[in-house]
Order: structure tokens, then C-alpha cells, then sequence
């Protein structure tokens, strides 16, 4: 068999981030099991970081786009890079981890080379000569595995679904690879970002912890009023104390459009479960919400799952969490940020 790509692009500081290290180690087992090398192709203004950070990886090669027209997501010069080094690399299984920037620009490339691509890919084996992907179906309650006969076959990795590749660094020889761009592959330029604060950043996908906020937060408590203000303050400072990532039920993110009271930093980006998002914390926390199907399949990859609800008779109470605390959450988040900031 030809050759297994591994193909990445690099962050702002040239390094590789952890997705691309996850699809790496991907990309090495596929090689293994088909009996194929490894190579390595560099997307970035400046590759020399990520090729080091990667070189003891064991590819044979090193290939690599690089310049300042490729320091920025744009699909007209990430496409023709991304051709490029494909066809230099003749390889028949391209390995590349499923981020914003190559989920736009690699199922297109693999039109132009008469390939097939396979994005939210989350486990890739190779045995015996043959390869299969599994992915997730209706809205991540079935597992399929898949074979394709089309090659190259593009394999986008969901981050956060593989172990990342450990190794230690090592000099390595880049070899570059010519594009030209026309103009109207710089058709499209970036002109700036814009970022929220780091502490109004409430999605933190490498986080340790994930604590998912319910509709319960909004409701009358005990005195028959909301408490909307100390639910936002009690809320914020865990997130604060813990550097947690914030998820939300589809109640909860739904409030909004019925006019009732919501927590201000809630945003759709935030929702969990089978209309949402599915996340890969190694740990999660639940407040306020009852832990029914349609919000508990979102949970299905945290490996430890907790959750705070006064319903000792919840969804979460029938086999959906390891840990359920019968509490008032308003009260249990009140004493745990307190021991947090004791602590810290």
C-alpha cells in the first residue's frame, strides 16, 4: 500500500495543538496495521516549531506548505495546499484531525482528487490489510463502521475521540512543496478577531471538568421567588474557581425565546445532549436539570458523571450518574465555591 498522511495545520504560535496530535497517533496505528509509512504534511506561516514538536514521530517525510499566505483559515489557499501536498505524498489514507479549518477545506479537496472524505470520524482500525472508521448516527445514539473503497480516503478525527501521540521531539528535515496562488485564492482575507475576555469564556473543550447548568437554576425556589442574579453569580464563580467548561440543557438555552428569565452568558454553543453538543471532559457535574434521554445521550463520552437535583427519583437517579446528591444546588455550589476559594 502507499503511503498514510498525516496532515495538520499549525496555531498561532506554529505549534501543534492536541487535536492534531490525537489524529497523529491515529495516522501512526493505521500505518502499522496496513503495513505503510507514515508522512507528515504542514499547513502554517511557519512550520519549523511543529515539525520539531513531531519529529521523532517516524515519518519518512516531512512535507510542508508555509508562508504567510497560509497563516490564516481560508479555504482557497488552504485547498490548494492541502491538493498539493496530497498529490506530492501519494498517499491513499489521509489522516486529519476535524477542526473548523479542515472540516471546510478537506471534503473539497478530496472531490478534486476523485476521493471520498468521512467528517465526526471517532475510531479508525486497521487489520489484515483492511480499514474501517466508526462514527456516530441519529444524532450520536448509533455507532456505525465503514469501509470505502475510493481512495484517498479522508479521515477528519472528532477532537477529543483519540489518545493524543506521545513522543519526544526531534530535529527534522523539511522538504517544501510549491503553490501558487492566484488572486482569487486570496480572495478572502482576515482583517482581525475578535475573542471574548478570557473570563467570559465559558466553552473550554480541554477542561477537565464539564458542569452542565439546568433549567432549575431559573425556577421559584423555596421562598417562591427567582433567583436568577445569585444563580449567574454562584454559576460564574465555579467556572472562575475551577477554569470548568459551562454546558447547558436544551430547556435552559430555550428560555430566552419564551421571555422568561436566563442566565446572560447562555448561548445555544453551550447546549448538551441529542440537539447539542457531545463532549469528552474526563469528568462532568449536573445542577439543576433531571437528567432525561433527550440531555444524558450527550454525556454518553465523560467517563465520571455527577449530578445535584432535590428529585431523589430523576432521570439521573435511574442509572444515568454515578454519584447523585439529593440538594439544594443553590446551597451545594454556594459551600463548594467557598472551599474553592479557601484553597486557592
Amino acid at each position: 500500500m502507499r503511503n498514510v498522511l498525516f496532515l495538520a495545520h499549525t496555531e498561532a504560535d506554529g505549534t501543534l495543538a492536541r487535536p492534531a496530535l490525537e489524529a497523529l497517533g491515529t495516522a501512526a496505528n493505521v500505518a502499522a496495521g496496513l503495513g505503510a509509512s507514515v508522512v507528515t504534511g504542514l499547513i502554517g506561516e511557519n512550520v519549523n516549531a511543529a515539525a520539531g514538536q513531531i519529529g521523532g514521530c517516524g515519518a519518512v517525510k516531512f512535507l510542508a506548505v508555509a508562508g504567510p499566505d497560509f497563516a490564516q483559515s481560508r479555504y482557497g489557499s488552504d485547498a490548494a495546499a492541502a491538493e498539493a501536498i496530497c498529490r506530492t505524498a501519494e498517499a491513499e489514507v489521509v489522516v486529519a484531525a476535524g477542526t473548523s479549518r479542515f472540516s471546510r477545506v478537506l471534503p473539497g479537496v478530496a472531490q478534486r482528487l476523485g476521493g471520498r472524505a468521512d467528517t465526526h470520524v471517532t475510531a479508525v482500525s486497521a487489520t489484515n490489510g483492511g480499514l474501517a472508521a466508526a462514527r456516530w448516527f441519529y444524532r450520536q445514539r448509533m455507532e456505525g463502521v465503514f469501509q470505502r473503497s475510493q481512495r484517498p480516503w479522508f479521515l477528519l478525527l472528532d477532537p477529543g475521540s483519540q489518545p493524543p501521540w506521545q513522543g519526544s521531539g526531534a530535529p527534522a528535515t523539511v522538504e517544501p512543496v510549491a503553490v501558487t496562488l492566484t488572486e482569487a485564492h486570496r480572495r478572502t482575507s482576515v482583517v482581525g478577531q475578535r475573542a471574548p475576555a478570557a473570563d467570559a469564556q465559558t466553552i473550554r473543550p480541554d477542561a477537565a471538568l464539564l458542569f452542565v447548568a439546568g433549567a432549575g437554576w431559573t425556577k421559584k425556589q423555596a421562598d417562591g421567588q427567582a433567583h436568577v442574579q445569585e444563580a449567574e453569580k454562584l454559576i460564574l464563580d465555579f467556572l472562575r474557581l475551577t477554569r470548568a467548561s459551562l454546558g447547558s440543557t436544551k430547556s435552559l438555552v430555550d428560555l430566552g425565546g419564551e421571555g422568561q428569565a436566563v442566565l446572560s452568558f447562555l448561548t445555544h454553543l453551550n447546549q448538551v445532549g441529542q440537539t447539542g453538543s457531545t463532549p469528552r471532559h474526563p469528568k462532568g457535574l449536573a445542577a439543576c436539570c433531571h437528567g432525561e434521554e433527550p440531555h444524558t445521550v450527550g454525556w454518553r463520552f465523560i467517563n465520571e458523571r455527577r449530578a445535584i437535583n432535590l428529585d431523589p427519583n430523576c432521570g439521573w437517579a435511574r442509572g444515568k450518574a454515578d454519584v447523585l446528591y439529593v440538594a439544594d444546588a443553590f446551597a451545594v455550589m454556594a459551600k463548594v465555591n467557598a472551599l474553592l476559594a479557601a484553597k486557592s
